[in-house]
């Protein structure tokens, strides 16, 4: 065990998940790194920086799953000793015309999006509440601000987060936790993948900073958030889109 500070990062094997891990890795914090499908790619990450020489664990859970969820939780106890930030990165995203959403289609993203942040935050808060100290990190999108055509269960998922994460920061920032979102707008992520050249510069030159994100940028923003920078920060919905919305 060490006194660095620990955080467990859902989702952690690629995109978004994977730069905030690099980032926090590299500033010093202890970074259990979640994954569930993308073992080798969450493998390839956490020998990288193992052999860098810094502070990680890996772990494989479904959050869409409370007892796996809770097994992370114990796990990130009996490595690290301590559960400092949470940082809800686990997400999966569909286009799909509204009338041909299924009740699968619509419960998978609802259940990992949505229903595995209320696991992780109600798990992990088993560790962090006693503490009076902690900091929670949810991530949504922009789509959960403003909607997606062809995107209304992942828009709703989305729009969900934001929803809990004000009224959760309300709930405990009587216990000095602070419980803040990043809502990002359009990153290069695989994410992206589907979208044509074409498509992309659209978006690109609908975007006023004329360029598309990259991972990151919402690193840089989850860093900050983690920090005692951010110590009055509550409650707060940040987006960085360069402009997308606003």
């Amino acid at each position: 065990m060490t006194s660095l500070k620990t955080v467990i990062i859902t989702g952690a094997s690629r995109g978004i998940g994977r730069s905030i891990a690099e980032l926090l890795a590299n500033n010093g914090y202890n970074i259990l790194i979640n994954y569930n499908n993308s073992e080798r790619i969450a493998f390839d990450l956490y020998n990288k920086l193992k052999s860098e020489g810094l502070s990680v664990k890996l772990f494989k859970a479904d959050v869409s799953r409370r007892d796996e969820v809770c097994s992370m939780m114990e796990y990130c106890i009996k490595e690290f000793g301590s559960i400092d930030v949470l940082i809800n990165n686990a997400g999966i995203s569909q286009e799909k015309l509204f009338i041909d959403i299924t009740d699968k289609d619509f419960d998978d993203i609802i259940n990992i999006n949505l229903k595995g942040v209320f696991y992780c935050c109600q798990e992990a808060l088993k560790y962090i509440l006693p503490k009076k100290r902690g900091k929670i990190i949810n991530i949504s999108s922009i789509w959960g601000i403003v909607g997606a055509s062809c995107e209304v269960h992942y828009s709703a998922s989305k729009a969900g987060i934001i929803g809990f994460t004000k009224a959760l920061s309300k709930e405990l920032g009587p216990s000095n936790i602070q419980v803040n979102c990043i809502a990002p707008g359009i990153i290069k992520t695989d994410m992206l993948s589907s979208y044509t050249e074409d498509e992309l510069s659209n978006l690109q030159n609908n975007t006023p900073l004329m360029r598309l994100g990259d991972p990151s940028d919402i690193a840089s923003c989850a860093l900050f958030l983690a920090s005692s920078h951010s110590d009055f920060i509550t409650g707060q919905i940040i987006s960085p889109n360069g402009g997308f919305v606003i």
